[in-house]
């Protein structure tokens, strides 16, 4: 058989195999999976770079599925490599099975999870880019996109930063079938309307007959031949190519076939072939940073400095002893102090620019090659790219991420800069770690901690200098918290800038004769229950105090932590929209100064 035949049949069996998947478990994607057969045939059959047995190899090219919809297709596919077996292509959804509806890294050839669509190419210009400018190796980094997932703004992020950083070790394969899940997609089958942005975005882009085996092999030589460009192959399918029943038929996306033994024997009956991509070329080892090595920045007690600059400060120095840590920002770098980074280690710090998304998905591709990510921008942004950081959990990275400028204490600026959603959205992410720091040492200390986490972290910093009140050796341990003044009558509960106000509202409670317990949450999750309950049952009461919306914030951690306990707890936090003003004059708008903590606390103790 020649290798035009073998290739027609390898995706006839690709086709056959994701009607049997999807058959097997009653729903599915076969028609998205069967309009892409003929691509990812060529690209296992001479092109992907990419030795099934040993997933782990930095050498090996990537193949993201970015319509990750099209699962049965990817499973038929490491059916076809020989990476899974049969039995076990017929799992497909069913509990328990590595096969999942949509891919996740359960499966080690499957780099990250892509079941929100328009991810899995800006995931992908975070692995060219550490390719280019981190691993320093020559894999490509292949990316299967759907048209109707062209739609999203964050794959013109990927399109403007991949043509920004010349990465033509990216390539593109747009399934361009016309349909989406309702209808037809925007704009049909009309590739130059995706070729003239793409273009427009400094990408090469090579418009093909999707079904014609020699346009596509001839479009993938191109592809290969990097000439400082990514590429976008735009290939003109038929969704459900193969089975007259459904073939560019709407109303049939994510259902599996009707008549499935009539569309096997169409499609020419099963299939038992087998295809070996080509393993990488090159012996280099990934590049390895060398570092100088120092100490973490200190501060003196008393000294006034903002935590955003000392995670600048601590940032740049965990660069100067690790050279796995990369830094990110979305243009805000004198702001979040990320520059200090940049300015010592230009090599491993990326400017994404002003788009969130393009910035997380970048730490995303990065973090699956090792590396080590911080990403930073004002909190109030990251909002932006909540999608990413929720898939970002589904897909097991580890990032480590800074909001900046949070809460009302920001002053002047409004309400638009003023993060007073991130405790909550951050809390919500599965096997997340939520850090708020009030000091420049313990800020230092938590960026240290940060660089070993797994899962997502995020750091949560002020715009303002507050006072320094731990010694640079005191230790912070996630889950943690700090009794930072003792009492027995009241427990003042705090965290950033709300904790100096609670420290405050103490000094004015003991002239009063109240004595009031302080407790430092800087861990808001993992929360340290224990010493909240024992605060609980040894004062006779508790009042929260957060730079936050009452709702999701530290507030209602505690609460979560002493649930079932009589204890009373006062609740203070923002529930008016701010506007403009200096930060104590919105404290005290907020009713979580001194002088609230102070107030509620007197109301607890009669």
């Amino acid at each position: 058989m020649d290798r035009e035949s073998f290739r027609l049949e390898l995706a006839q069996q690709l086709r056959v195999d994701s009607v049997r998947a999807s058959s097997a478990a009653g729903s599915g994607h076969p028609t998205s999976s069967m309009s892409a057969a003929d691509l990812v045939a060529a690209l296992l059959d001479g092109h992907l770079r990419l030795d099934f047995a040993h997933p782990e190899d930095p050498r090996n090219d990537h193949l993201i599925f970015s319509k990750g919809h099209a699962s049965p297709l990817l499973y038929s596919a490491l059916k076809a490599v020989g990476a899974i077996d049969d039995a076990e292509l017929l799992t497909f959804r069913a509990f328990g099975s590595r096969l999942e509806g949509h891919p996740t890294p359960m499966l080690p050839w499957v780099d990250v999870a892509t079941g929100s669509l328009g991810q899995g190419l800006p995931i992908g210009v975070g692995l060219a880019l550490a390719a280019r400018r981190l691993d320093r190796l020559p894999y490509r980094v292949w990316v299967l996109c759907g048209d109707s997932e062209m739609a999203e703004g964050s794959v013109w992020e990927a399109l403007e930063h991949a043509g920004h950083e010349s990465l033509d070790n990216l390539i593109a394969l747009v399934d361009v079938n016309r349909l989406g899940q309702t209808g037809e997609t925007m704009h049909g089958w009309d590739l130059g309307s995706y070729a003239a942005r793409a273009r427009a975005a400094g990408w090469r882009t090579l418009e093909i007959d999707g079904h014609d085996p020699e346009q596509i092999e001839t479009a993938l030589k191109d592809a290969e031949a990097g000439d400082g460009r990514p590429v976008a192959v735009l290939a003109a399918t038929r969704k459900g190519k193969g089975v007259a029943e459904v073939e560019d038929k709407p109303g049939f996306h994510g259902k599996a076939l009707k008549h499935p033994d009539d569309a096997i024997r169409e499609l020419g009956g099963v299939r038992d072939l087998r295809v070996t991509p080509a393993r990488p070329e090159t012996t280099a080892a990934p590049h390895v940073f060398a570092v100088r090595g120092g100490e973490l920045p200190t501060f003196d007690l008393g000294e006034t400095i903002a935590t955003r600059r000392a995670y600048g400060e601590a940032l740049r120095a965990l660069g100067d002893r690790r050279g796995d840590v990369v830094a990110l920002d979305g243009e805000v770098s004198n702001s979040t102090f990320s520059e200090l980074f940049r300015d010592a280690h230009p090599e491993r710090y990326f400017e994404m620019y002003i788009a969130e998304q393009q910035m997380i998905a970048a730490a995303i591709g990065m973090q699956v090659r090792g590396w080590r990510p911080f990403a930073s921008t004002f909190a109030a942004f990251l909002t932006r790219a909540y999608d990413f950081i929720r898939m970002a959990a589904v897909s097991r990275a580890d990032l480590r991420l800074m909001g900046s400028h949070a809460g009302v204490a920001i002053g002047e600026d409004g309400p638009s800069q003023m993060g007073l959603e991130d405790l909550a959205a951050f809390r919500a992410v599965h096997g997340s770690t939520v850090l708020y720091p009030c000091d420049a040492n313990q800020t230092a200390r938590l960026v240290e901690t940060m660089a070993d986490l797994p899962g997502i972290s995020y750091l949560r910093t002020t715009r303002g200098a507050t006072p320094v009140i731990y010694q640079p050796d005191e230790e912070f341990p996630v889950g943690g918290s700090k009794v930072v003044r003792d009492g027995d009558d009241v427990t003042l509960v705090g965290a950033g800038v709300t904790l100096h106000e609670a420290l405050r509202a103490a000094g004015t409670l003991e002239r009063e004769g109240i004595r009031a317990r302080v407790i430092d949450l800087y861990s808001i999750k993992p929360v340290d229950a224990v010493a909240l309950r024992r605060a609980a049952s040894e004062t006779r009461g508790l009042v929260t105090a957060e730079d936050h919306w009452p709702e999701g914030g530290l507030g209602e951690a505690v609460l979560s932590a002493i649930a079932g306990s009589p204890t009373p707890v006062r609740l203070l936090a923002p529930h008016l929209m701010p506007g403009s003003g200096t930060p104590a004059e919105l404290l005290s708008q907020a009713g979580i100064d001194a002088a609230a903590i102070a107030t509620a606390a007197r109301e607890l103790v009669g």
